[in-house]
């Protein structure tokens, strides 16, 4: 199945042809009326230090993309739902985290001065 778009960079419109390509489909060129201009592709971003894993039962999460500026618990120590856990900072804004539910902490992934994803696993609970 082919796709036309027109997508514009740096100010000039460009046609493009897309097309979809199944596992079964041979990978040949697609026929097209107008000629394709390559773009240059962005090299990819480096990962921050602590990228997003996968969340579990009892971890809390940061809640936007940014630099973790205090963990304000240590490993054993308990928690009621709603005590503040850790502080991230985004965009010179600092925002406080707290614990949804009440637990022991049992670890901590990240330290002061490291970049988190949001979604990204800051403490556990159990």
């Amino acid at each position: 199945m082919q796709r036309r778009f027109k997508i514009s960079v740096d100010g000039r419109a460009y046609d493009v042809v897309v097309e979809e390509i199944g596992a079964e489909a041979a990978t040949h060129p697609a026929p097209i009326a107008h000629p394709i201009v390559a773009a240059a592709v962005a090299a990819p971003v480096a990962a921050p230090s602590h990228a997003a894993p996968s969340a579990g039962a009892g971890d809390e999460v940061a809640p936007l993309a940014g630099v973790v500026v205090s963990i304000d618990v240590a490993i054993g120590q308990s928690v009621d739902a709603g005590s503040r856990v850790a502080t991230i900072e985004a965009m010179k804004m600092k925002t406080e985290v707290f614990a949804k539910g009440a637990g022991k902490v049992v670890a901590i992934a990240v330290k002061a001065g490291d970049s988190v994803d949001t979604g990204g696993v800051l403490i556990t609970l159990v």
